[in-house]
């Protein structure tokens, strides 16, 4: 027996064998799931409620970065940051649900600037 390198023949059949059952394995359908409405509700819920959080976590932080170096901000940057977040929320809001109005109508959503 040489060693002169793999069969070409045995090879081909290999890779007609692999060929098939890389189909059978493969999901016939690569689309997902329609939104429900719960999906969507849950979606629009965690953006208007998760934005306000960050921005007055963020504000707290400056505010103790701030109170760190003898700088009084205490309430400042709290409130500012989570009126930042609260506009940021229903802003995150209204373009979902722009994105999901297009989608349900059959057009495509608008690119974002």
């Amino acid at each position: 027996m040489s060693d002169s390198g793999p069969d070409p023949e045995r090879l081909r059949e290999l890779a007609a064998k692999l060929d098939g059952v890389h189909r059978q394995s493969s999901p016939r359908d690569k689309q997902l799931p329609s939104n429900t409405a719960a999906s969507i509700v849950l979606r629009l819920g965690v953006e208007l409620v998760s934005a306000p959080l960050v921005g007055g976590a963020i504000g707290l932080g400056l505010d103790w970065i701030f109170g760190y170096f003898a700088i009084h901000t205490k309430p400042v940057f709290t409130i500012v940051m989570f009126l930042l977040g609260c506009i940021a929320g229903v802003r995150n809001v209204i373009r979902t649900a722009q994105d999901l109005n297009a989608q349900s109508q059959g057009g495509a959503t608008k690119d974002r600037e």
